[in-house]
């Protein structure tokens, strides 16, 4: 017999998801779990408040459980449910007036930095370490929408097309914040992008 445990890592979303839609309080407790530490940081890059963002998330999640009949059965659900914070704490940043009103939701600022994992660091020669602090520099100088998109792509997992609609921007657009991020990167840091992408995972 399988232990919790092991069920919570077994379950697919879509099982989890669909299951929600038809009452099932065990599978809707089981996403909020899997999910809520991810949006807890997500919603930080966002706001520097970091209540309401616990608010907010706990919205998105009340929201889901009343609307759950009117859900659609086919969703990434991770894409869906950081769309739903981010288009939140939109909501919120206008409300309290902490940005001009806006239908939009690239109003937001990403306020994430990327930091370098202490045992990445632990491991490294001296030239490697100060290679690795470099590149984790260039990355938190770059605008906030390019690290944005390079945080869903590549620390999320998301698609260009899921970071275009949680972006409020086309498909090209989306692909463009992607392209011109890694370009800087590579043009600014001659070393290898295996490093990028294991700092970028690691680093949060």
């Amino acid at each position: 017999m399988k232990t919790p445990t092991l069920l919570f890592n077994v379950v697919d979303d879509n099982t989890l998801w669909n299951k929600l839609k038809d009452g099932d309080e065990k599978s809707f407790s089981m996403l909020f779990e899997r999910y809520y530490a991810d949006l807890v940081r997500y919603g930080n890059s966002l706001s520097p408040f970091e209540e309401k963002v616990q608010d907010c998330i706990q919205d998105v999640f009340t929201d889901i459980w009343i609307y759950r009949n009117s859900l659609q059965s086919s969703v990434v659900v991770k894409a869906y449910l950081l769309s739903s914070v981010r288009k939140r704490i939109a909501r919120l940043h206008e409300r309290d007036h902490i940005f001009r009103k806006t239908a939009s939701t690239d109003s937001i600022a990403f306020l994430l930095e990327f930091s370098v994992d202490h045992q990445l660091l632990d491991e490294a020669d001296d030239d490697a370490k100060e290679k690795i602090i470099h590149l984790n520099n260039l990355l938190n100088e770059l605008p906030a929408r390019q690290k944005e998109a390079l945080y869903l792509r590549y620390h999320q997992g998301l698609s260009v097309e899921q970071i275009a609609e949680m972006l409020d921007v086309n498909y090209q657009s989306a692909s463009n914040l992607l392209h011109r991020g890694l370009m800087t990167l590579r043009r600014d840091w001659k070393g290898s992008f295996c490093l990028f992408l294991l700092l970028s995972a690691s680093g949060f």
